[in-house]
This record gives structure tokens, C-alpha cells and sequence, in this order.
């Protein structure tokens, strides 16, 4: 296995630029808020990932297009590089508010009210809220998110709401360079579907529908009495299934039923794989239920919402049946869908709210995650459903003669016996690894937190960052310790790519420096 290292640090470097352009339009949404003292971070912010990419991608600009393998490195590499250096942003704005005196007219918050975004003085603490955002996932070191500037909820939300995409989609659609490579690149993130033969038309139909249904969800926000900029940070984080509020309550906040109800939709939308969006908008309807994963997604919903209330009823929890149904339904749809929006609070840390039994039962949701080719993380459900049925399918073999030729229904697709084990071997290494890295994240966690921490909130709060949820159990916080900290940011970074460009990288480092002897 040799990677053309030429290529990687280019195609890093051309993300890196096409990213940087974030940062640019950050400025001026900190202009129009007033808060000038935000602009420089902004600024010099751009300057250091757009001359780091210009550097990259100039110096090795003659390097041949990206093989499956280079791809797979370059995912690894640049949703890691955009991780770091999207941090510079929380870390300046911090820095700066720590400067005194400051000139009237910059607007400088007073330090006395920014204990919350002090926080981000520490590196690691800023790069944990941008590895968050970029990932979808929303775990959070803000501890009371109202008190963050306005430019820093902008932040959080456009690297969340650019993440539920992904960095290489966003290149491939603004460099709009057709061939081979932008196909390898498009799918090294993990995804397959084609909505047009071309895959940088492709790429473009799928920001228009995005674009589409997040100013949907904006205006559904509006329309149930959420304040402007709340509705837009929320329309941004909630079709991006990524979970950053500017509440610390999170939808709590509102303490309103009809938004809490609102927002199961803008949820629900952002599991819907993009080709079955392109579908709907097209008006074929009929992909509600005859598209294996859609069908799925609105059951596993339907089913998990109401056996969700049926446990947390028999809890005794909340007060009517109507409210346990409506948090069951919110909390479910939140972690199965990866969203992370909460309506309730399922711990508090060393002090229960929810028992083992909803707990667990809420991971099984974020485990599965919903459909492939949406924004959400999790294992996916065609490949859960590719695993029941495959393993049907490999039982009932052996009771059927050698001879026997034998097909699997997939939805609207019939399998042979090659396609079968070629998936289901797929979907069972996935799986495998998948989990792996959930019991290491456990096992570090067990080891550096102190022992009175239910073992179903960590695994709750571990389960959430590898699947790119953001709720938690109360543990996630700025206090933690460091290791925590840095394993969460492994277990977030290995989701968002499910796993197999995260093992390519490794490999490949250590083959380039001769580890393995």
C-alpha cells in the first residue's frame, strides 16, 4: 500500500481553501451583529487556513488525480485538518476579549460576562467545539450557550450546518472540476448515491435541496413563534442532524409544545437520504414507502417514540401521558436521527433522571442512526438491515442443497449470492470496527472519570459522540479531564467517516514510518 502523498496534502489543501471561504463570510455575519471586536478573529482565521491550503494545493498542484486509496487518506486527513484549524476562530474571539483596554467602538463584551466563552482560551476546548460542529455532532464546552457572542453561535452552527454535507462535497460543488478524482473524493466520505450521471451536478442538486429545506425549516421555526435568530441557527443545526443550540436548554428553552412538535420534522428531514428529497420535490410521493431506508427511518421512528414512552410511562417520570409521549417522541427522533436537540434532561451527571432502562434504549436509537445518504451518523440503517437479513439469509444456507441457486430481496433490488456476501461482509467489518472504537471510548472514559458516574451515562455520552448525536447525560463538559476530552474527539472524528478511511490513514502512517516491523 503506497499513497501518493503528493496528492493528499494537494486535495487537503484544496478543501482547506474551499473552507476557508467559511471564515470570510463569518465576517460579515459579525459586522451586521455588531460585534467588530469578532472580525480580526474571523479574518486572521481565513488567512491562516486559506494561505495553509493556497501553500498545499500550489505546491504539489501537478500531482496526479486521487486513487480509491489517496481518497480514503485524504478524507481522514482534511476532515481532521478542518477540525484543528476551525478551532482558531473560538480561540481568537477568546483571546481577544481577554484584552483590556479595548476601543469603545469594537463592541468587546466585558470579561466579567464571558465566563462561557473563556472556555476557549484552551486549545484542546476549542478544537473540541469545532471537531463537534464540523462532525454534526453538538456536544458542547459552552456551559451556558447564551452567553456565547453572536458571531460564535453563527460559527457553531455553519461548521455543523457545512458538516452535515461534508468538506469534500462542498469542494467538489464550488471547484466544479468533473472526472474521476471528484468521484473518488465524493465517495471516500462515505457516500454513493447519484441523483445525475455527472458527479459534480450531482453534488450541486444536493446543496440546492439542502439549501432548500433548511430555509424550510427556518420558516416552520418562525411560524411557531421561534425569535429570528434563533429560528436560523436552529433551521441550520436541525436539518444538519448536528445539535448545537444557542440555548443551553436546548429546545427546553421555549418551554412550548408546538415547537417542540415543530421541530420532529426538521429532524426527520434531515434522515431522508438527498436522491429521496430529489424524488419528493420532483412529486413522486410514492418514495415515502416504497424506498427501503425512507420506510424504515418512519418506522424505526414510529416504533422506538412509542416503546420509548411505554418505558419512560412506566417510570412515573412526567406528569401526563401526553408529555411522556412528546419528550419519547422529541428525545427519540433526537438521537436516532443524530440531531441532538433535548427537551428533557436524561442526567446530570452523578445524579440520575433517567434509569438504565430509557437509557440504553436511547443508544440503541443513535447506534443505528437512520438512512445512508442523509446527514446523519450512526451505523445506518440499510446497514442494520443488511445485517438481519444477511444473516437470515446465511442460516436458512445451510439447510438447502449445495446446488440451490438463491437471491435476497433488498427493497426494489435482488441479490445474488456473490452481492449478498460482498455486502454483508461490508456491513459486518463496519459494524465490528464501529463498535471497537465504542468500547475503547468506554474504556478510557471508565479510567479517567471518577467512579460514581452511572456506567449507562458513559456509555450514553460515548455512544453520542461516535455517533454524532449531542446529547448527553450530563457528563460532557468543560471539567473534564483532558483524556476524556481527547477520546471523545477520536470517537467523533471516527463516526463522521465511519471508520475505514480513519483505519486507511493508520495504516498508511505506519507503513510510511515502518511501524509494523
Amino acid at each position: 500500500m503506497n499513497v501518493e502523498t503528493r496528492t493528499v496534502v494537494r486535495d487537503v489543501g484544496r478543501i482547506l481553501q474551499v473552507v476557508s471561504l467559511m471564515l470570510i463570510v463569518s465576517v460579515g455575519v459579525a459586522a451586521v451583529n455588531g460585534e467588530y471586536f469578532a472580525i480580526p478573529a474571523f479574518a486572521a482565521a481565513a488567512a491562516v487556513m486559506g494561505g495553509i491550503g493556497t501553500l498545499f494545493a500550489r505546491r504539489f498542484s501537478s500531482a496526479p488525480a486521487p486513487s480509491k486509496l489517496e481518497a480514503m487518506v485524504t478524507a481522514a486527513s482534511a476532515w481532521a485538518a478542518t477540525g484543528v484549524l476551525g478551532a482558531v476562530p473560538f480561540l481568537l474571539i477568546a483571546w481577544t476579549i481577554q484584552i483590556d483596554p479595548f476601543p469603545a467602538w469594537l463592541n468587546t463584551p466585558p470579561i466579567s460576562d464571558s465566563e462561557t466563552t473563556m472556555v476557549f482560551t484552551r486549545p484542546l476546548d476549542a478544537i473540541f467545539e469545532s471537531v463537534s460542529g464540523f462532525t454534526g455532532t453538538g456536544l458542547t464546552m459552552a456551559a451556558v450557550e447564551e452567553d456565547l457572542p453572536r458571531s460564535l453561535h453563527w460559527w457553531r452552527s455553519f461548521t455543523e450546518w457545512i458538516g452535515g454535507v461534508g468538506v469534500i462535497v462542498l469542494t467538489v460543488a464550488i471547484l466544479a472540476r468533473p472526472g474521476s478524482g471528484s468521484l473518488t473524493l465524493y465517495e471516500s466520505e462515505a457516500r454513493s448515491e447519484k441523483i445525475h450521471p455527472s458527479i459534480v451536478s450531482t453534488v450541486q442538486e444536493i446543496w440546492r435541496i439542502y439549501l432548500g429545506l433548511t430555509l424550510g425549516s427556518i420558516a416552520l421555526f418562525l411560524l411557531v413563534g421561534m425569535p429570528l435568530w434563533d429560528a436560523i441557527n436552529h433551521g441550520m443545526t436541525g436539518i444538519a442532524t448536528g445539535g448545537f443550540s444557542v440555548h443551553a436548554a436546548s429546545i427546553a428553552h421555549y418551554g412550548s409544545p408546538i415547537i417542540e412538535y415543530a421541530t420532529v420534522p426538521v429532524m426527520t428531514a434531515g434522515s431522508i437520504a438527498f436522491p429521496i428529497h430529489y424524488l419528493l420535490f420532483r412529486g413522486e410521493l410514492r418514495n415515502f414507502y416504497t424506498d427501503l431506508q425512507t420506510r424504515w427511518v418512519f418506522i424505526w421512528f414510529t416504533v422506538g417514540s412509542l416503546v420509548l414512552t411505554a418505558i419512560l410511562y412506566a417510570s412515573g417520570l412526567y406528569a401526563t401521558v401526553e408529555e411522556t409521549f412528546r419528550i419519547a417522541l422529541f428525545q427519540f427522533v433526537s438521537a436516532t436521527s443524530n440531531a441532538g436537540f433535548g427537551t428533557a434532561a436524561i442526567g446530570g451527571g452523578v445524579e440520575r433522571v433517567w434509569d438504565a432502562g430509557p437509557t440504553l434504549f436511547a443508544c440503541l436509537g443513535m447506534l443505528t442512526g437512520a438512512a445512508a445518504g442523509s446527514t446523519v451518523s450512526g451505523l445506518k440503517l440499510i446497514r442494520v438491515i443488511t445485517l438481519v437479513k444477511g444473516t437470515r439469509w446465511q442460516v436458512r444456507r445451510v439447510f438447502l442443497p449445495a446446488t440451490a441457486v438463491r437471491y435476497m430481496r433488498m427493497g426494489e433490488r435482488r441479490l445474488s449470492a456473490h452481492q449478498v456476501q460482498r455486502e454483508y461482509t461490508e456491513a459486518t467489518v463496519v459494524s465490528l470496527l464501529w463498535i471497537s472504537c465504542l468500547i475503547v471510548g468506554i474504556a478510557v472514559f471508565l479510567w479517567a472519570l471518577p467512579s460514581e458516574y452511572p456506567l449507562e451515562y458513559v456509555i450514553f455520552d460515548v455512544m453520542s459522540a461516535q455517533s454524532n448525536v449531542g446529547l448527553d447525560a450530563g457528563i460532557t463538559g468543560p471539567d473534564m479531564p483532558r483524556a476524556a476530552k481527547t477520546i471523545l474527539l477520536f470517537n467523533m472524528w471516527v463516526g463522521r467517516l465511519e471508520i475505514i478511511p480513519v483505519a486507511v490513514l493508520l495504516a498508511a502512517v505506519f507503513q510510511r514510518f515502518d511501524l509494523y516491523s
